[in-house]
C-alpha cells in the first residue's frame, strides 16, 4: 500500500517531495474511553495510602488500547481540518481545495505528507506540531525498512539496510552469492528430510523475508514455498531458506523502479503452476499488477483446493480478479476511475469458462466464491484476455526458473539495481 501512494503521488504532483513526521510520545495522546485502573508505579507511590490505584486518562504505552486511541486522536484532528479518510485505506487523509491535492498517510506514529501546494503542506505540518509534536525528518529516504533514492528515471525503492541486517542475523554476512533464489531441481515437502535443529531461527528468518517481498517481488515464489513448512522445518527447508538469502547477498542493492505515469491503465495478469505441491497437489497460483506500467501489487500463493488444469486458472484469475476490484476503490479517492479492466491469461479453457455464463459439468464443483470473476466479466467491470506464454511474467510467481529466464522476467517487471 505504501508502493501504491508513493507511486501515485511522484506521478500526480510535478514538484514531488515527501516528508516524514514522527509524533513523539505518540500513544500519550490517546484518550481512554474506558474505565482502566493502574497500580501506584515506582516512584509514585502514596505510602499514606498503599492499596489505592490510579484512574487512567490517557493512554499509556504498553497498553493495548492505545494504539487505536492514538490514531482516533489524530483522525479526528485531521477531519476537522478538512481532510477526508480513504475509504479503503483509513490511513490516508486526502485534501482538496481549488485544485490543490495534500494527502497524508498514517502509519502509527510516522506520518508521510506530500502535495502541491508547498504553502499548504507547511501550514499543515506547523498545525499538526502545534497539537502533538512532531519531529520533521525532513524529505523521506529511510521509512519503515524502505530506502528511497531518487534518480534520473524515476524513484527506486529497496530495502539494503534490512538485508544487511538480515544476513548478520543468519551470519551469512560473507556467504557465496547465487543467481536465482530457488533451484529449479528442487521440489520440496514436508518430509524430505530429518527435522531443523532450530525452527525457530527458520521461522524468524522467513517472517522477515516476507517484509523483504515489498519490494523485492522476485523472492516471492521461493518465500512461499518456504512459508509452507513453518510448523515443522527440515534440514532442505533450512538450506532452501539460505539460499534465497544467499540470493540477497548478490543483489543487495536491487529494488523496485516507479516510473512517472503518461497513461493511467490498470491490468492484472494471472497464472498458476498446476498441481505443483508434492503433498497434495494443490496449485500454485501468481498474480500481478501494472498501474501506469509499473509493478504495483503481486502475489505467490498455494490454492486452497485440488483443481484441474482450467479449473486451476481459473481460480487464480479470480484472485487477481479481487485485486483489481481493490485498486479500484482504492483509486477512486484519487478521482481515478476506471471500468472494463483486462486480466491476462494464459488459458484459453480458464477464458471460455469466465465469459460463459451458464453452469455446466466442468464448473459445477468450483466453490462459488470463485465465480464472482463471471459476474465481473459480466458487468463490464473485468475483461479476461489471452496472452501467449511467452509473455506471461507471472511465471515468475508460480514456479522456479533458469537463471536466464527469471532475469529476463525480473528487468521486464522493472526490478533494477541502483545506479
Amino acid at each position: 500500500m505504501i508502493n501504491l501512494h508513493i507511486l501515485l503521488a511522484y506521478s500526480c504532483f510535478k514538484n514531488f517531495k515527501l516528508y516524514q513526521m514522527d509524533v513523539k510520545s505518540a500513544f500519550l495522546n490517546g484518550i481512554i474511553q474506558e474505565e482502566i485502573y493502574v497500580k501506584q508505579p515506582p516512584g509514585f507511590e502514596n505510602f499514606s495510602r498503599p492499596n489505592d490505584v490510579y484512574k487512567l486518562k490517557k493512554a499509556l504505552y504498553g497498553l493495548k488500547q492505545a494504539p487505536r486511541t492514538w490514531y482516533d486522536r489524530l483522525s479526528s484532528f485531521l477531519l476537522q481540518n478538512s481532510f477526508t479518510r480513504g475509504k479503503v485505506d483509513t490511513t490516508l487523509f486526502v485534501f482538496h481545495s481549488a485544485g490543490k491535492v495534500l494527502l497524508v498517510l498514517v502509519y502509527v506514529d510516522d506520518i508521510l505528507i506530500t502535495g502541491d501546494d508547498q504553502t499548504k503542506i507547511t501550514e499543515v505540518i506547523n498545525t499538526l506540531d502545534s497539537r502533538f509534536s512532531l519531529k520533521n525528518l525532513g524529505e523521506v529516504s529511510y521509512f519503515l525498512g524502505l530506502e528511497a533514492h531518487r534518480i534520473p528515471s524515476g524513484i527506486l525503492l529497496n530495502q539494503a539496510k534490512y538485508i544487511t541486517d538480515l544476513l548478520t542475523k543468519a551470519s551469512m554476512e560473507n556467504c557465496n552469492s547465487c543467481p536465482t533464489p530457488c533451484c529449479p531441481s528442487i521440489k520440496l515437502s514436508l518430509n524430505d528430510s530429518p527435522s531443523f535443529e532450530k525452527p525457530s531461527l527458520y521461522r524468524s528468518l522467513v517472517g522477515a523475508l516476507q517484509y523483504l517481498t515489498m519490494t523485492r517481488p522476485n523472492i516471492s515464489y521461493a518465500v512461499n514455498k518456504l512459508s509452507q513448512f513453518l510448523h515443522s522445518p527440515t534440514i532442505n527447508h533450512w538450506k532452501a531458506c539460505k539460499r534465497v538469502l544467499r540470493f540477497l547477498h548478490g543483489t543487495c542493492h536491487i529494488g523496485l523502479l516507479f516510473k512517472p505515469i503518461s497513461r493511467m491503465m490498470l491490468e492484472g495478469f494471472a497464472d498458476v503452476d498446476w498441481a505443483s505441491s508434492i503433498d497434495d497437489r494443490r496449485s500454485t497460483s501468481g498474480y500481478y499488477v501494472y498501474l501506469g506500467g509499473n509493478f504495483i501489487i503481486w502475489s505467490s500463493k498455494k490454492q486452497h483446493v485440488v483443481a484441474r488444469t482450467a479449473e486451476a486458472e481459473y481460480i487464480s484469475a479470480a484472485f487477481c480478479c479481487t485485486q483489481l476490484l481493490w485498486m479500484k476503490q482504492t483509486l477512486a479517492d484519487y478521482k481515478c476511475s476506471f471500468e472494463n479492466v483486462p486480466i491476462f491469461c494464459d488459458n484459453i479453457s480458464a477464458i471460455n469458462i469466465a465469459q460463459n455464463p451458464v453452469h455446466h459439468n466442468r464448473t459445477k464443483h468450483i466453490e462459488i466464491r470463485h465465480h464472482f470473476l463471471r459476474d465481473c466479466v459480466s458487468k463490464r467491470k473485468i475483461e479476461i484476455c489471452f496472452v501467449p506464454s511467452q509473455d506471461q511474467l507471472a511465471d515468475i510467481f508460480t514456479k522456479p526458473l533458469s537463471s536466464k529466464t527469471f532475469a529476463s522476467i525480473r528487468a521486464r517487471l522493472g526490478i533494477m539495481h541502483i545506479k
